[in-house]
């Protein structure tokens, strides 16, 4: 199986580098193209027997499967570049979810899927998002499901649901950190706690969090109910996050919901 990767950027790197490191590809199996060489060249420094296409074409004649792991709005140049080279035994991935797999179809007579990762894939962790065109054989969907396996939990998603579930499985570690941060930061200004003790503590107890739902120790209602202590710390702490968060998650969602409708409205790959 030859694997080739279109755009070495933040997800385009996630890929290559999770892909090798957790042996489920083979350096030399692996080719990728950059339009700013540089980019390639550094992921060839990593790992010296990767291959690095001179062009589009080149990335397509070596790959079974190809991964365009570029910007939305760049994927009509890209689709347009390898329009010709196509046969129907590759398959075409998209990892972004605003282009669905029908429009993918649309306009390639490959196979084609979307699997959109997480960076908690570079832990060999995490959830990776399916979607798959009828088109995919049943031989090339258990392949790219097993390849997965190594770095993720695929799990098959539907058109309709694609951009809540990339908002929790994509988008969800920025937002959590993001939430993370302002609790430090209140530990600082309510209790006084230094903000390396109160980063330190947080970091551990969210790794240990972690672990708990990982090895099913608990859910989060069971964890919930065993540290609450009734008239104890944790309840009033809870009672105040519910007295103060309001519409905060559902804000948050129909923010993305509104820019996912937004950036689909402009992609046009005809």
């Amino acid at each position: 199986m030859n694997i080739g990767i279109i755009g070495t950027g933040n997800m385009g790197n996630l890929l290559v580098t999770s892909f090798i490191r957790s042996g489920a590809v083979a350096e030399k199996d692996i080719t990728i193209f950059n339009r700013t060489p540089a980019k390639a060249d550094a992921l060839k420094d990593q790992f010296p027997t990767i291959q690095v296409a001179e062009n589009l074409a080149a990335l397509q004649k070596n790959s079974d499967i190809v991964f365009l792991c570029v910007k939305p709005h760049n994927y009509k140049d890209v689709l347009d570049a390898l329009k010709a080279g196509w046969s129907e035994q590759q398959c075409l991935i998209s990892i972004t979810s605003p282009v669905s797999v029908s429009q993918l179809e649309e306009v390639t007579p490959c196979q084609v899927a979307r699997i959109v990762p997480s960076i908690t894939n570079h832990a060999l962790a995490g959830v990776s998002l399916f979607t798959f065109s009828d088109r995919v054989t049943a031989s090339n969907r258990a392949l790219l499901e097993k390849l997965f396996e190594n770095i993720s939990t695929p799990i098959d998603i539907q058109e309709e649901h694609i951009r809540v579930s990339s908002d929790i499985v994509s988008c969800g570690p920025a937002f959590i950190s993001y939430l993370l941060s302002n609790w430090i930061k209140a530990a600082g200004e309510v209790a006084g706690l230094p903000e390396d003790k109160a980063t330190a503590l947080t970091e551990e107890m969210v790794v240990g969090l972690g672990e708990l739902l990982s090895q099913k120790v608990m859910t989060l209602e069971e964890l919930m109910a065993k540290v609450t202590v009734k008239g104890g710390v944790t309840g009033e702490g809870l009672q105040a996050l519910e007295d103060n968060i309001g519409p905060l998650f559902q804000k948050m969602f129909e923010a993305t919901q509104k820019k996912h409708k937004e950036d689909k409205a402009t992609i046009d790959l005809s």
